[in-house]
This record gives C-alpha cells, structure tokens and sequence, in this order.
C-alpha cells in the first residue's frame, strides 16, 4: 500500500539522519540517566569505612553502623582507599576511624572521628545520620570516664560495664507511624519516574520535530509529483501521518526496551503501558502534521517545535513532578497531553493499574490525537493541492 510506502520513507529518513544519532537514541537514555543518579530513589546510600583503630569504642562504632539496614557499609583497607572511593563516587561517604580511640577516651582527650563526603545532597543527609549513631556510642563512653575516675578501675573494664548496663536499661518506648498515602511509593525505582517523564516528553518532541521533513518533501516537490501518479491526496496524507506516527512510536520503543534492559524500569503492566505510548505517538504524530502543513520552509519548523515540545512538557510535568505542582497548576497542566500521559504511567507504575484503570486517561490523549490529525490533514491537503 503506498500509505505504507510513504510512512516507511519516513521513519527510514530519521533514522538515517546523522544528527538523530545523537537527539533521538543517545541523549534521552543519558537524561534519564542524570535523573536518576541525582534524583532518583530506591536505592540505599553506601558508607565507606576504615577502622585505623581496633579497640572497644571503633568496634561499636562499626557495629552499630552495620546494624542500620537504611545504609550499606563497605569496608576499606586504608584511609587511601577511603578517600578515593569517595572521589570516584563509588560511596557517598566515607567514615574514618583513627588508632588510639581507647587510650585517647580514658585520658579524657577529645576523639576526632574523620568524615568524607562531596558537596551533595546524600553526604549531607548521612553526615547527620553518622553523627547521630556515633553520639549514641559515646554516651557510655561518658559513663564509663566518670566510672573509672571514681572507682579507680581501668576504662576498658568501665567501657564493658556501662555498655552492658545499657542494653539492660530500657527507656521509653517510642512508636512512629505514617499518616496519609506517600506520592511517591518505597516501591519506586530510582529510575522509574525520570524514565517515564523522558519518554513522553522525546516521543511527542521527535514527532514535531520530524515536522521539517514534510516540509522539505513538499518543497522538494516531492508531494507533487506524487500526485502526479495515481495516488489520492487522501493517501499521502494518511501516509505522512503514518510517518509521523511511525516516528513518535519508534522513539518511545526505544526508550521502553533500552531502559527496561539497562535499568530495570518498571513500566507497569504492558498492554497499558502499550496502550499509552501508541496515543501519545497518535498525538505527536498529528501536533507535527500540523506544523508541517502550516509553515512554509524547514527553519521555521526547526526554530519552533523544540520550543513548542519543551514548553508543553515543562507545563505538563515532564521537568517537574506533576504531584509537587499546586493544585492551579495541576488543572492548568492539563490542558496537555504530556499531563494526561503521565497520569496514565503514573497508574500503571506507582499504583500497579491494569488498561481499564487508565481509560480516562487514554479518552482524552484519543481526543487529542483526532482533533490534531483532523486539523492536520486538512491543512495538508490545502497545502499540497494549491496551485
């Protein structure tokens, strides 16, 4: 069928232009990437430590490190290493322990505890977490420095005493419990939510951008001479809007097997994450129809899609968690397809929803992509029918 044909050249032109290489399979996946190494969740922290010192006080120190499921602990074998590991980020921080904590402890010497960490968020929120743990061994380290000037017993024997008269002691009971339902589930990969903003956002992007190629093919005088065959109008549109279409998918496949292999992103159940992706490439495919048919050289197309796509998927939620927007601009977001596909995703990720939970949301992008491709169709035809 020659809609086919048509749609087929298409997709074969993005994929062979130079430049796509970059824009259309690199630099969403390294996106996604930054995403979720700066943002993402999911993942625990790592604490680098190296215990210099092997006495009473460093060995409390590292047990009850370990004993925090919150953090994992990696252990170094000199402070070289500590400090390096931190440098390469293979830790978030890093804790070191010096020889002498004992001696220093029971001559009443202030022990200094060395901790590493970059200038990021995570460092900061484990130096506070260290320092809380680390406060909580040295109360019988207290204890055990009045014993010993007391009673005249060693501080090692003190340091034993007061910390087994600890574990006995029990104080009050402290119970903590959540109220109200978290946006965003400890289930949530660190990966998750970037993956999915990324992708609605490069689908709908791509097929507008792709919008200059339809506009070289009728400068070029391609569409002309098409009609010049026995081929309907009706068929090259229905073939450029396939192409579009053809596009927009490609891109979102992309994106959906290459994370999912890579990251293990949760896309949620597959039909509706499917379903989605095949309304929102509908979408893109009609928003750049319509750019196509509307201006009349590839520059301006080129100039203005990109601010188009990125202005409606920051508006729509793509840049910025829809759940964090006041409740005005969640309305206003919605005027969007990008909002209405995020919510879609957000059901089949974060809420485990099958295709029926997301037919509102999959109602709405099918409105969009008829009105667009309608409008877009028509002014295709006018366009390459003009004399």
């Amino acid at each position: 069928m020659k809609p086919i044909s048509i749609a087929r050249a298409n997709v074969k032109r993005m994929i062979r232009e130079r430049s796509n290489i970059f824009f259309v399979f690199i630099f969403p996946i390294a996106i996604i990437l930054l995403i979720g190494v700066q943002f993402g969740g999911g993942v625990d922290p790592v604490l680098g430590l190296y215990a210099e010192d092997d006495g009473q006080i460093a060995a409390s120190i590292t047990d009850a490190l370990e004993a925090e499921d919150s953090i994992a602990i990696t252990r170094l074998d000199s402070e070289g290493d500590l400090v390096g590991a931190v440098e390469r980020g293979n830790v978030q921080a890093g804790v070191f322990l010096p020889a002498g904590m004992d001696a220093a402890a029971a001559e009443d010497v202030v022990i200094e505890i060395g901790y590493l960490a970059t200038q990021d968020g995570s460092g900061t929120q484990l130096q506070t977490f260290v320092g809380s743990i680390v406060a909580d061994v040295m109360v019988p380290v207290g204890a055990a420095q009045y014993a010993a000037g007391e009673t005249g017993d060693s501080f090692e024997t003190a340091f034993a005493v007061s910390t087994s008269l600890e574990d006995e002691v029990s104080g009050p009971a402290v119970e903590v419990s959540a109220v109200g339902e978290a946006i965003f589930p400890d289930s949530l990969g660190r990966f998750d939510l970037g993956a999915a903003s990324q992708l609605v956002l490069f689908v709908f992007l791509t097929a507008l951008t792709s919008s200059a190629a339809l506009i070289l093919t009728r400068q070029l005088g391609i569409s002309s001479r098409m009609l010049s065959t026995p081929t309907p109008v009706g068929s090259i549109v229905l073939g450029e809007s396939l192409g579009r279409f053809g596009v927009g998918l490609l891109q979102g496949l992309y994106i959906i097997a290459l994370t999912l292999i890579i990251f293990s992103v949760n896309w949620g159940d597959p039909i509706g994450a499917a379903l989605i992706l095949v309304a929102l490439s509908a979408v893109g495919a009609g928003a750049g129809m319509l750019l196509g048919a509307t201006f009349s050289n590839d520059q301006q197309a080129s100039a203005v899609s990109p601010m188009i796509g990125i202005g409606l998927a920051a508006l729509g939620g793509c840049m910025f968690p829809l759940e964090l927007f006041s409740p005005t601009m969640q309305k206003v977001a919605h005027i969007t397809p990008h909002a209405w596909a995020l919510d879609g995703y957000a059901e089949l990720v974060r809420r485990g929803g099958g295709p029926l939970d997301i037919l509102p949301e999959l109602g709405v992008l099918t409105l969009f992509a008829v009105v667009l491709l309608i409008l877009a169709g028509w002014r295709l035809r006018v366009a390459i029918t003009r004399p």
